[in-house]
């Protein structure tokens, strides 16, 4: 709609002119449980609005002047200003609430009729297949608050909230106060200033557990906190609440040491929902967690990782985010790259997961090395110019670049003064807004430091580096010099200050790999000598970055390049190792590493790799190598030869372990053969046996997504199947592998489900665009190329930004991969200049995907 998307300029302004004092929400989704035979889950039929009445306080600077609240509504029943009946159909128009003549003092009542969500945007509705239950929850940031109720949607007009909803009878509702329910009404205490994004209602039958946090701190003061976890009925069997406890109560201990600031919103309730967009939200007091956190099968440890950092990473929002909150989207940085930071931090200062560096080094970076080569890249701090904006800049760069640089800058500053400072920035600025040079301010007092430079560099420059080691040796073997070269694309040509540790290693009597010499040194300009290592023995293998102390990517020396592919698996460290891995991932997508050397290295040093969570990346870049840059006629035998290993490694593998798990996940991911189908249709009828592998349920749907995808499962094995598991999961999974039979009928199915209609919720949208895609399948997907670049447009115009952004990434024809799909894209982005400016972002940078695709394709080919 026209004036859905605000601007900074207007935010600005808005700002400058209002101040906001509280407000009243009252929300009732009594017909949420509507006719639900006639609603289904998947169908757009059923109750469609919930009554919402907002009472705004707020102030004016300069009286007499006019504004306008954000509200997204079917319906406005009847607005007031200061006691003054305005007509709905004069000051509202869809999105925003016209405001004149404003006085000092003002106060605005709202009623509306809102819409339930079906793509996790606003008030999401979902019905549960297996029970027929129905939940609610909200999901709103950046903007999407105004979907539930009116008011100023931007994070700088922070105000306390009250909410009070009516529910069915049966139901609990939350919110991110503590409630009470009487004469059928929740009410909840009123809030801290916060930023309407964080605000939060969660309401159903859902599966409560409780505990508590107890803390007395040094000066004598006691706290508690009540804590709580939530999840669907359904899932309630499979929720190991006693685990999200624990990391809890061990990551509030850990911030309280740290942050010297206790934890400042009452209770702690953490709501796993369906279909949820995001990992998870950091509603204070309430926070959101997709659903997928809560394991239906055996997962790796790796997994249990994952959720206790988003756990904590949640957690660090509480005081960067919540507390101190950005002004605007351009500092979103302030909160994301520090959480994503003090994620990795607290997971390795205070839970079992003490390897989590090697995490963030080969998995969390990975994402911010892909996102800051494309052509949509942007500096930390980046320039958002309105809320499409803000929506696509939650990326690798913001979060794990940005962690990335901050990750370096505690090695700048040093632990101690950059946590000291951060202690400072949050009593200066508790409650308020802040931008970069607030943060920058505290950690000057306590560091000493002048960090401007160190922003323009880091903060205000894209593009990332790459460092490379030179070494010049001596007649008697030893190194005269070794020099740190670092290089930046033409694009971005900006050299930075890093400091980087640079690791000599040779291998051992025993055969292994490992490190015996180390110099940490600052990397600055195009050539820097390492002094401290002149005269130490000829090493094997030149690691710069040891240790990941800087984010850049990592090259390699001839003799140090042909260690690794001789040696690799003996490398000892594994922080070292997977540092390893990384750039010789980053080469190949470079081309400068053939996709079938890669391959050939994973065959045969993947096997050797104990990181669990660095296997299973290998896994995933192994499988996108063969896929997207090995020659097209070399892709068939690279697949068969992951095929032929995963096997081998699965059979070798430790019985029942979780390398032994991770493999048979692999080798489903890379079937192809009429063997290789027929032993996973063994293993799912009982007639094959892996000893030791428990063919769960989750492990039974990824067995037989590549059955579907080869034409050997049929709508009715599927249809089997989910009556085996006729779950919201179960429903998922059997409408992903639908999606990915070999039928041209099956593909003109899944395009219309989810390109010309809206139908399907966000994660039945997700799941059919997942099977839709199948690298095995390009004859049958070409025609979709030209319908593709005809209908993105369209789709971004009607519907929601979420499921536009899903389609336009999910379905761009990148296994097309040749240069006329090239032309085309290029063809569409000339055609349409004045396209949305989000839009055109997600093809330039699908369109890059490409490029480099053709590019790898080129280099494997002249291997």
């Amino acid at each position: 709609m026209p004036g859905e998307n605000l601007s900074r300029d207007e935010a600005r302004e808005r700002a400058a002119l209002l101040s906001v004092d509280g407000y009243e929400v009252s929300l009732d989704v009594r017909s949420a449980v509507g006719d639900l035979a006639a609603a289904g889950n998947g169908a757009a039929t059923g109750p469609r609005t919930f009554r919402s009445v907002t009472t705004l306080r707020f102030r004016c600077a300069e009286p007499g002047a006019s504004s306008f609240a954000d509200l997204i509504a079917p319906r406005v029943t009847a607005v007031s200003l200061n006691g003054r009946d305005l007509d709905p159909s004069e000051v509202f128009d869809g999105s925003r609430i016209l405001l004149e003549d404003l006085a000092a003092e003002n106060e605005l009542v709202v009623d509306a009729q809102c819409a339930y969500s079906r793509t996790g945007e606003g008030l999401h509705r979902f019905v549960d297949p297996e029970d027929g239950e129905v939940y609610l929850y909200t999901q709103y940031e950046p903007a999407d608050a105004r979907r539930v109720f009116a008011g100023f949607e931007q994070p700088d007009l922070k105000a306390p909230f009250r909410f009070e909803v009516r529910a069915p009878a049966e139901w609990t509702v939350w919110s991110n106060g503590t409630g009470e329910f009487a004469d059928g009404v929740w009410r909840f205490e009123e809030t801290k200033p916060i930023s309407t994004y964080i605000t939060c209602v969660v309401a159903g039958p859902y599966h409560y557990v409780t505990d508590s946090y107890e803390r007395t701190f040094e000066d004598g003061t006691r706290l508690e906190i009540p804590l709580g976890a939530l999840c669907r009925k359904g899932l309630a069997p499979h929720f190991d609440a006693e685990d999200v406890f624990l990391i809890t109560k061990q990551g509030l201990d850990f911030f309280h040491d740290h942050f010297d600031y206790p934890y400042p919103f009452g209770k702690y309730d953490q709501a796993f929902v369906p279909e949820y967009n995001l990992g998870a939200m950091e509603n204070p007091g309430l926070v959101t967690f997709r659903e997928e956190f809560i394991f239906r099968g055996k997962v790796t440890r790796a997994s249990y990782e994952s959720r206790a950092n988003v756990i904590l990473h949640e957690m660090a929002h509480m005081w960067f985010g919540d507390l101190v909150t950005m002004e605007w989207w351009d500092d979103l940085w302030l909160k994301e790259s520090f959480a994503d930071f003090m994620g990795a931090f607290s997971l390795v200062g205070a839970t079992r997961f003490t390897d989590g560096w090697i995490t963030f080094a080969n998995r969390r970076k990975a994402w911010a090395y892909r996102a800051d080569q494309l052509p949509s890249t942007h500096p930390v701090t980046a320039d958002i110019r309105d809320l499409q904006d803000a929506k696509l800049n939650f990326d690798g760069i913001t979060y794990a670049k940005g962690a990335s640089v901050l990750k370096q800058l505690v090695a700048y500053v040093g632990q101690d003064a950059f946590l000291e400072g951060a202690r400072h920035y949050f009593k200066r600025h508790a409650y308020g807004n802040t931008r970069l040079g607030d943060l920058l301010s505290a950690l000057e007092e306590t560091s000493g430091r002048d960090l401007a430079a160190w922003s323009r560099s880091w903060l205000q420059t894209a593009g990332v580096n790459s460092l490379t080691p030179q070494t010049l040796l001596s007649t008697d073997g030893r190194i005269d010099e070794l020099a740190v070269v670092q290089e930046a694309p033409e694009s971005h040509p900006d050299l930075r200050p890093h400091r980087v540790a640079v690791g000599l290693y040779r291998r051992s009597p025993s055969g292994a790999l490992e490190r015996y010499a180390r110099a940490e040194l600052d990397v600055a300009g195009p050539r820097t000598v390492v002094t401290e290592l002149a005269g130490e023995q000829a090493p094997e293998l030149v690691l710069v970055n040891d240790d990941d102390l800087t984010y850049c990517k990592i090259r390699f020396d001839e003799t140090s390049l042909a260690t690794l592919r001789a040696s690799l698996g003996h490398l000892s460290d594994p922080l070292a190792r997977a540092l390893c891995w990384s750039a010789l991932w980053n080469m190949t997508r470079d081309a400068l590493l053939p996709a079938r050397d890669f391959v050939d290295l994973v065959l045969r040093f993947a096997g050797r790799e104990s990181d669990i969570g660095v296997l299973q990346m290998l896994h995933a870049w192994v499988d996108s190598a063969v896929t997207h840059y090995a020659a097209p006629d070399w892709r068939g035998t690279g697949a068969r030869l992951l095929a032929e290993g995963a096997l081998r490694e699965l059979r070798a593998a430790e019985p029942g372990g979780e390398h032994q798990l991770a493999w048979a996940r692999f080798l489903a991911a890379t079937a192809t053969t009429e063997g290789d189908l027929a032993l996973l249709r063994g293993l799912l009828a009982g007639t094959e046996k892996v000893d030791g592998l428990d063919v769960d349920q989750e492990l039974r749907w990824v067995f037989l997504e590549p059955l579907a995808a080869h034409g050997v499962a049929d709508e009715a094995a599927l249809a089997a199947e989910l009556a085996r598991d006729d779950t919201a999961s179960g429903k998922r999974h059997q409408v992903r592998c639908l999606a990915s039979r070999p039928s041209a009928a099956v593909k003109a199915q899944a395009w219309a489900q989810v390109v010309e209609s809206d139908a399907l919720s966000n994660a039945l949208v997700e799941a059919t665009i997942a099977g839709f895609a199948q690298p095995a399948q390009r004859e049958l997907t070409a025609p979709y190329t030209e319908k593709y670049f005809a209908a993105i447009e369209r789709v971004w115009t009607e519907r929601s930004i979420q499921i536009g952004m899903d389609v336009v990434r999910g379905l761009f024809p990148g296994l097309q991969d040749s240069p006329a799909t090239l032309e085309a894209t290029d063809a569409w982005l000339s055609a349409h200049e004045d396209a949305a400016p989000a839009l055109r972002r997600l093809v330039l940078e699908a369109r890059d995907d490409l490029a480099r695709a053709l590019r790898g394709q080129e280099c494997d080919a002249g291997r």
